[in-house]
């Protein structure tokens, strides 16, 4: 299971398993760090857990990796809705901030749950 090749089907999973619901809240309801905060987070550190747990990707490149598909699925909304109008997400550097936070966290205890488990192989 040393193939490099799963880390990316992961991130797609997290970016995906966040961003859809998240995309689906209407614009004025979306408040960060609320709107982010959701079993669907637990996508991100599971997907981390595998990847060490299966020692398909080193723990660092585990968690910048899937770790960055909260960020990603925060910057899709704010590049889509920037483009319809303008005016809107004009503290994106903020939600950013915010997601990428929350994303490393999560990928973060997944990394470190994962290697524990697997004993900390590299």
């Amino acid at each position: 299971m040393k193939d490099k090749n799963w880390i990316i089907p992961a991130f797609a999973v997290s970016f995906l398993a966040v961003g859809l619901p998240y995309w689906l809240i209407p614009y004025n309801r979306v408040n960060l760090p609320d709107a982010l905060i959701a079993p669907e987070l637990l996508v991100v550190c599971i997907a981390a857990l595998l990847l060490r747990v299966f020692q398909a990707a080193p723990f660092w490149r585990t968690t910048a990796f899937i770790g960055a598909a909260v960020p990603a699925a925060v910057l899709a909304r704010v590049i889509v809705e920037g483009l319809l109008d303008p005016t809107s997400h004009n503290l994106w550097p903020l939600e950013i901030i915010i997601a990428a936070f929350l994303g490393f966290v999560c990928a973060l205890a997944g990394a470190i749950a994962g290697s524990l488990a697997a004993g900390f192989k590299t």
